[in-house]
């Protein structure tokens, strides 16, 4: 099992494993795992990497529903930080030990700040990337805030 897999067992959360298999990733590899999956893209979450202030080592971690898209002003104001670009995919693969497509925000190699969309307060139970492309892992909000240590935000336009 990925990563992800093994911290929930670890921590003892109560979640779902969804496995899929994408056949047309043009929409994007969250989009198509809704689609898969039959579930409403509102509550399927992808995991971003940002880098804050022009500086590719000061990064954070944004989650937010497949069919949104990340406002960088709302990340970097979430972060803290005065500004907020998209993190080069190469050091978001290095940095979280997942691949593109695949990026868990559960049990990264480097913890880094985090921060939940604030939709998903809303919803009951949401699915993030199980750690590689094809699995998803559904749980509570609140479990995927406890462990990842994240906070909750307003992330998209």
């Amino acid at each position: 099992m990925t990563p992800a897999v093994q911290a929930l067992k670890k921590a003892s959360i109560d979640y779902r494993l969804h496995s899929f298999t994408v056949t047309d990733d043009s929409e994007g590899y969250g989009l198509a795992a809704a689609k898969a999956l039959g579930v409403a893209p509102e509550r399927v979450f992808k995991t971003l990497m940002v880098s804050f202030n022009q500086d590719p080592k000061a990064l954070g971690v944004c989650i937010l529903p497949v069919n949104q898209t990340l406002n960088l002003k709302q990340a970097a104001k979430a972060h803290k930080q005065k500004s907020a670009a998209m993190a080069d995919p190469k050091q978001a693969e290095k940095i979280t030990g997942y691949v593109v497509g695949g990026i868990s925000p559960i049990a990264q190699k480097k913890a880094l700040p985090t921060v939940l969309d604030q939709s998903a307060a809303d919803l009951d139970r949401i699915l993030v990337s199980g750690g590689k492309r094809g699995l998803d892992i559904e749980l509570k909000p609140e479990d995927l805030l406890r462990l990842c240590r994240a906070k909750l935000a307003p992330l998209t336009a």
